[in-house]
């Protein structure tokens, strides 16, 4: 295997870990953020780019730190605001994990949402109050995600642009 090639397979290990990352984003079990820089680092580590690579990895680093941080702090802060407790995001959570196995991929997002809303019925008692603290939760859960979504293209895009410049 000559020198060209093998930088070859190295970007499309690279690629194919960026893509699976940002198919973690949805899909349980795999960690979006890790994944794409993951990728970076595979990349910077085996492939035949110039020392620009060591840049375009520091830069993905920041921005998976970065929005891991923001995914977690944005959402849950304005969770916190809303007076929804941690408690009724992981009856979400855990009915949204059953729920995926359960019927497939849609089951992700009605398990999370019966879950936040029974959890949140118990702990209000009444179902018109509990209605809009489910709203919130899932507006929370697809803010989460988008912050997730978007910091996996910055870093994809980090990556191509260090693999055309090089």
């Amino acid at each position: 295997m000559g020198l060209s090639e093998t930088g070859a397979v190295v970007s499309i290990i690279a690629a194919l870990a960026i893509l699976a990352g940002l198919a973690g984003v949805v899909v349980p079990g795999l960690p979006a953020l890790p994944l794409c820089w993951g990728g970076v680092l595979v990349w910077a580590l085996f492939g035949e780019a110039g020392a620009g690579r060591w840049l375009v990895l520091a830069a993905a680093t920041l921005v998976a730190v970065g929005g891991t941080v923001v995914k977690y702090a944005w959402p849950g802060r304005n969770l916190k605001r809303a007076g929804v407790p941690t408690s009724s995001l992981l009856a979400g959570a855990v009915l949204g994990l059953v729920g995926f196995f359960v019927i497939p991929v849609v089951g992700l997002v009605i398990g999370f949402i019966g879950g936040v809303f029974a959890a949140e019925r118990l702990r209000l008692g009444d179902t018109r109050l509990a209605w809009p603290a489910t709203k919130r939760a899932v507006g929370a859960a697809g803010l989460s995600m988008l912050i997730e979504f978007l910091s996996g293209v910055v870093i994809g895009g980090l990556w191509v642009a260090g693999l055309v410049l090089s």
